[in-house]
């Protein structure tokens, strides 16, 4: 592994690991950088996301490629000549130069290939949702504690201005105690079909995919385009619906300025759960209890179909959140600014000086944690319980009741059959608790 004599800066990265009971320590002093220095780079997915992720860390050294489809791996490689490829990450995962590796995988690969990283004790940019499941969110959390590596989940909104403002209005108390959040998405709809059965046909591999790395850690089955390229987001076996996609945008301020964690109540209701994909709506209820001087907060989550009562809805923008509390409410659209409601009782209000660091941009972010050891926004230590939090709600889904979750034992207490739906099976030579 490359050795660099340059100065070395130590900083606690920020929030926490508290939902899990860990804390953070500071970076690995061998894997600290000058912030002038260039870092080697390993990329694990390069179409799609994968593609502009490599697009914002193509000013660093991009020294290793991998994907399984041949075409986008070509691609890419002619973009970057001097990087080797790869169609199996687990051989990227054994090149010798690297510093660091981003994962722009489905799912199902995100723990395999991110796990084997830091246990490599390289720095590691993974896509949202962190993991598959809420058991593997905590495993990497707990790794990346141990490793002391920079790590950044791909929540590229987090950074957002609009999002930062939001987070001091409600930490400020601008609304006073908020008791009720509400967050929508228009996902799956027209981005990919969910509560399908599992197709039968069994069809030919296209020649420039490698069908059996693409199924990976997942179950061995024939191949159809129903899953490839991008509609393996709504099949269980590799995706985790809209709320594993949308959810880890929408709700991350939520998490993020109320505190969440602790033991929570998840309740999802939608169409009859089918076994091999996600539904076509679902609407989920997390309720939380007090949070130290926090109130006790009911997060109420909507997709696809699923709607708010009208009262919510006319205040609530498509793709956006509303916060309910004591003394107003405010309303926000992903991507956009937070707005103060009532309109007129807001008017003259003077909103609190920003107190949360401007952000470089989130690949950039992690870029200068992995040189210098300073702060990531969605630092593993953050991204895992918010994941475990997350992913609840396909729990809760699938097993048709309210589930009464305890993290700090990571288990369903109430009905224990849900319990192995927190974790799954993978196989051969695909496993992450030894590699």
């Amino acid at each position: 592994m490359t050795k660099h004599i340059t100065r070395r800066r130590f900083i606690k990265t920020s929030s926490s690991l508290a939902a899990a009971g860990l804390s953070l320590p500071l970076l690995r002093p061998d894997r600290v950088l000058g912030a002038n220095e260039r870092l080697n780079i390993g990329a694990i997915g390069v179409g799609g996301r994968g593609a502009s992720d490599l697009a914002a860390v193509a000013g660093e050294n991009i020294v290793a490629l991998c994907d399984v489809d041949e075409n986008r791996l070509n691609s890419a490689g002619a973009k970057h000549k001097n990087a080797k490829k790869y169609f199996d990450y687990r051989e990227l995962l054994e090149q010798k130069d690297l510093d660091a590796v981003v994962v722009a995988t489905p799912d199902h690969h995100h723990a395999p290939a991110t796990l084997r990283a830091m246990r490599r004790g390289l720095h590691v940019y993974c896509e949202k949702p962190l993991t598959h499941t809420v058991r593997e969110a905590r495993l990497i959390a707990q790794t990346a504690a141990k490793m002391k590596v920079a790590t950044q989940m791909g929540t590229q909104n987090h950074e957002h201005p609009g999002y930062l403002r939001l987070v001091e209005l409600l930490k400020s108390g601008a609304i006073g105690q908020v008791h009720e959040v509400h967050v929508i998405t228009d996902r799956p709809g027209r981005w990919w079909p969910q509560g399908l059965d599992a197709p039968t046909s069994k069809q030919d591999v296209p020649a420039n995919l490698k069908w059996d790395l693409w199924l990976g850690p997942a179950a061995n089955r024939d191949y159809h385009p129903a899953f490839v390229p991008f509609k393996w987001r709504g099949w269980w076996d590799f995706g985790c619906g809209a709320i594993g996609d949308m959810a880890i945008h929408l709700l991350d301020p939520t998490f993020w300025a109320l505190d969440l964690g602790g033991k929570v109540k998840v309740t999802s209701k939608g169409p009859k759960p089918n076994p091999f994909s996600g539904p076509k709506w679902m609407e989920t209820r997390f309720q939380f209890g007090k949070r130290g001087k926090l109130a006790p907060v009911d997060v109420y989550w909507y997709e696809g179909e699923a709607k708010p009562k009208p009262e919510i809805a006319k205040e609530m923008p498509m793709n956006g959140s509303l916060f309910i509390g004591e003394k107003g409410r405010i309303a926000i659209q992903h991507g956009g600014n937070p707005v103060l409601l009532p309109k007129e009782k807001f008017a003259d209000f003077k909103p609190p000086e920003p107190f949360l660091p401007k952000s470089p941009g989130h690949h950039q972010q992690w870029i200068d944690a992995c040189k210098t050891g300073s702060r990531t926004g969605s630092n593993f230590g953050y991204a895992g319980p918010f994941t475990e939090i997350v992913l609840l709600g396909n729990v809760a889904y699938r097993i048709g009741e309210t589930i009464e979750y305890d993290p700090k034992s990571l288990k369903v207490t109430n009905i224990p059959r849900a319990n192995e739906l927190l974790g799954k099976t993978y196989r051969k030579g695909w496993g992450i608790e030894a590699v």
